[in-house]
């Protein structure tokens, strides 16, 4: 009887513990892990998010860009983070790719899908094809035929194996039955720089990472992965409407690790949802190319779910990448 004392006293308290850490959440400020260099798209949503969350909860966010691994780094660190709600993940939609990639390649995984929490999406784009503006190629067509002349010569950045920037290239060479040389950096920024600078020839990108460089006159955009115009780039062809089968949406996220108490995810929530409407948040994310298409918690666990399932046969596809 002693013993059976004891053991609900200790439950109590630990349940008590547990109710006051909550309570009293957040007490100090939390880290939002970007997992890419600055300049990509995660790190153009990640910051102005982060102003505000921050007015939502009292509490500063602090931006931790953690690159490496096509993402996989941050994603796997915020994945074995203490799940107190202190540690955030703004993640791109090569979380869905990178655990099925591991499989493929026959080692540890960085982490499973199982280990982060969905909170709310922020952005949906379809990937656009840019190349420099003084480039031979004037339209999709001229890329791919040039590519069919000379297989494995033209090269493309991406911000590592089966991330974002890879999988949509590699969706297309298969459809277009091209072969290109992949060259892969630690994140978007990086490679919008070496395609800049000359050293590639061309990227798979979220509007936002490179509108910037187009409307200076340094990039030109040929063709999107989408299935409708983009309201930023209007002129530029689907590749679907050219006869491709090929697309792919670059999505924005934010994600929490799995276990963290619910009313703290339930107070993250309210705070994504009001930060996706806030003024600023609208106009920086907006302004860059990238518009607002926001999910709520429910819905967003749904989409990732089905695009995980999507994701890994275009890994299988695609098979082996060292």
């Amino acid at each position: 009887m002693h013993r059976r004392t004891l053991l609900t006293a200790a439950v109590c308290a630990a349940s008590g513990w547990a109710t006051a850490q909550t309570t009293a959440w957040p007490s100090r400020p939390l880290t939002l892990i970007v997992p890419f260099p600055p300049g990509g798209l995660a790190d153009i949503v990640a910051r102005p998010v982060a102003e505000a969350l921050a007015r939502e909860l009292g509490q500063s966010v602090v931006i931790e860009n953690k690159a490496g691994a096509g993402g996989g780094i941050g994603m796997g660190q915020a994945a074995k983070a203490r799940p107190d709600g202190y540690t955030l993940l703004m993640a791109l939609s090569s979380l869905t790719v990178l655990p099925e990639a591991d499989v493929i390649l026959g080692r540890a995984p960085l982490f499973t899908l199982a280990e982060l929490r969905p909170i709310a999406r922020f952005t949906a784009d379809p990937t656009v094809l840019a190349v420099r503006s003084d480039s031979p190629w004037k339209t999709v067509k001229d890329f791919v035929e040039d590519a069919r002349r000379r297989p494995g010569a033209i090269n493309y950045g991406s911000s590592g194996n089966y991330g974002t920037m890879h999988v949509p290239m590699e969706i297309l060479a298969q459809e277009a039955g091209i072969r290109l040389t992949h060259i892969p950096f630690t994140g978007a920024g990086p490679a919008v720089v070496a395609l800049l600078g000359g050293q590639i020839q061309a990227v798979s990108s979220g509007p936002a990472t490179v509108l910037q460089h187009v409307k200076a006159g340094k990039l030109r955009v040929l063709g999107h992965w989408g299935s409708s115009s983009l309201a930023a780039l209007p002129e530029v062809p689907a590749l679907r409407d050219l006869g491709l089968n090929a697309e792919y949406a670059q999505w924005s996220g934010l994600f929490i690790p799995a276990g963290v108490p619910e009313p703290i995810a339930q107070r993250l929530r309210a705070a994504a949802r009001n930060a996706a409407q806030d003024a600023r948040v609208r106009e920086v994310i907006n302004g860059a190319g990238s518009p607002i298409l926001y999910q709520d918690t429910p819905d967003f666990e749904r989409y990732v779910q089905a695009d995980a399932r999507r994701m890994a046969e275009v890994v299988r596809r695609i098979g082996k990448v060292e």
